[in-house]
């Protein structure tokens, strides 16, 4: 399931996974979606390790703006992956 996270400028879309735990280390899946004319940019970015795949559309500028974003918001990502989302938040 994947919980929303943030709207940004043209309604591209930030969601994220609950904890997914592999090999005794735990991961997020954050995924951003951008709707164009025709579909949709798309890409999968895991934290904590900020491992790129899947990526449709979106320019090399987008991705580093996209990583210095999730760098500096991944502490809440994080914590709302393991609290269930902002529905699980206190």
């Amino acid at each position: 399931m994947l919980c929303p996270f943030m709207t940004l400028n043209g309604n591209t879309e930030i969601v994220h996974s609950e904890t997914i735990e592999e090999n005794g280390h735990e991961n997020v899946q954050v995924r951003i979606e951008k709707p164009v004319y025709g579909g949709f940019y798309t890409a999968t970015c895991w934290l904590p390790e900020y491992r790129w795949e899947n990526i449709e559309g979106f320019s090399r500028e987008d991705i580093h703006y996209f990583q210095e974003l999730l760098e500096s918001v991944s502490h809440i990502i994080l914590q709302l992956a393991r609290e269930g989302g902002l529905e699980g938040s206190p």
